[in-house]
């Protein structure tokens, strides 16, 4: 996943390329930004199919301002916004957003959400299951991981963080929801993947690592992972990225670091 907040002089321009014909992808080319980013932009900003710079621009502003009065940077309300219409929840949000370094409480969210309703906004609607608060889930019973290799025969050079290609890799799910995230940190470079899937399966979840890594599988020397059971397929992903995966002893989220934060939520 990536996250960009466009300026007002983009917006004018995606305007005039769109008008030339442009698709989202060759646009996303031309701003140095990706498709998806594009695409949202204008599914965001459009009326009866025409994109309205001007109409992007004042909501930007607005919430610049909302920004301001409840304390809280734009871009990460932007991110927070951009969450919810990903259908993410709050606790969801705030989990991902400690790790991209705009860390929100999963209260501020709801408070937000609240107050942007009274002022005639319409983010409530992106909350899942009737509007219902998301609880901190309880730690699943513990599974046997068959061929598990624990984290004391990594290499020494994992804990150095000096080359790439070393990562963490999570869940979060919230209680009452559906679907889950799965999370892939890379230690030195704090480069993180992290797509939504359908079920926090073993299954699902192998599909997504094997997928978000598959472009970058020749810098992809070790993968370090919690003890749940939805990493009961490591070895397929092991096998298939032919990288060499490890598992925290149990209860001891510390020992993979930039992934602690996001875990049971």
């Amino acid at each position: 996943m990536s996250y960009k907040q466009l300026i007002e002089g983009q917006r004018y321009q995606i305007e005039a390329y769109l008008r030339e014909g442009f698709s989202f992808r060759e646009i996303g080319k031309r701003l140095k930004v990706s498709h998806s980013t594009i695409s949202r932009e204008v599914r965001r900003n459009s009326t009866r199919s025409h994109y309205l710079p001007e109409v992007a621009h004042s909501k930007t502003c607005k919430r610049k301002r909302l920004a301001t009065k409840y304390s809280m940077p734009a871009l990460t309300v932007a991110f927070v916004e951009f969450g919810l219409e990903q259908k993410w929840s709050p606790e969801q949000i705030a989990g991902v957003s400690k790790i991209i370094g705009h860390p929100v409480s999963h209260e501020w969210i709801y408070g937000y959400i609240q107050k942007e309703k009274l002022s005639g906004g319409k983010l409530y609607k992106h909350l899942r299951q009737g509007h219902r608060r998301y609880l901190k889930g309880s730690r699943s019973k513990r599974v046997i991981i068959p061929n598990r290799v624990g984290i004391e025969h990594r290499p020494a050079i994992v804990d150095t963080k000096t080359r790439f290609g070393d990562w963490e890799a999570d869940t979060v799910l919230g209680k009452h929801g559906t679907g889950a995230i799965v999370s892939l940190v890379e230690r030195t470079s704090k480069f993180y993947l992290i797509p939504k899937v359908p079920a926090k399966s073993a299954e699902e979840v192998s599909r997504a690592m094997i997928g978000m890594l598959w472009r970058y599988r020749r810098h992809v020397h070790t993968i370090t992972a919690d003890n749940g059971s939805e990493f009961c397929e490591h070895e397929h992903v092991s096998d298939k990225l032919k990288t060499d995966i490890y598992f925290a002893n149990p209860y001891s989220s510390w020992e993979r670091g930039l992934n602690e934060n996001f875990d049971g939520l």
